[in-house]
């Protein structure tokens, strides 16, 4: 059973920047693709970004591509996004995910983190 928890959420401006942290324990981190999800007030919780088990492979959303980068570090058993250039309709709980394949952290994750606010103001 993996556990996954987000940190770095908060609140920031417009245009500004910010890095969210999600710490796995409970399993071989280095045995998951690792992705972010992000869900605003009355939508759907939205796929950002999907890592492979040992980092060279990503993609990401159109709506963040340029923006944000995912990447991880095995050695701390984290995911990290880093987010660049935020707009208001960035304002979301972000999540953290994890599946043994690539393809499973995009559309079927096993593992989920509680979520960390990220509010975006103009």
């Amino acid at each position: 059973q993996v556990q996954l928890v987000e940190s770095g959420g908060g609140l920031v401006q417009a245009g500004g920047s910010l890095r969210l942290s999600c710490a796995a324990s409970g399993g071989t981190f280095s045995d998951y693709a690792m992705a972010w999800f992000r869900q605003a007030p009355g939508k759907e919780r939205e796929f950002l970004a999907v890592i492979s088990w040992s980092g060279v492979s990503t993609w990401y959303a159109d709506s963040v591509k340029g923006r944000f980068t995912i990447s991880r570090d095995n050695g701390q058993n984290t995911v990290y996004l880093q987010m660049n250039s935020l707009k208001p309709e960035d304002t979301a709980v972000y999540y953290c995910a994890a599946h043994s394949t690539f393809p499973g952290a995009q559309y079927r994750p096993d593992y989920w983190g509680q979520g960390t606010q990220v509010t975006v103001s103009s």
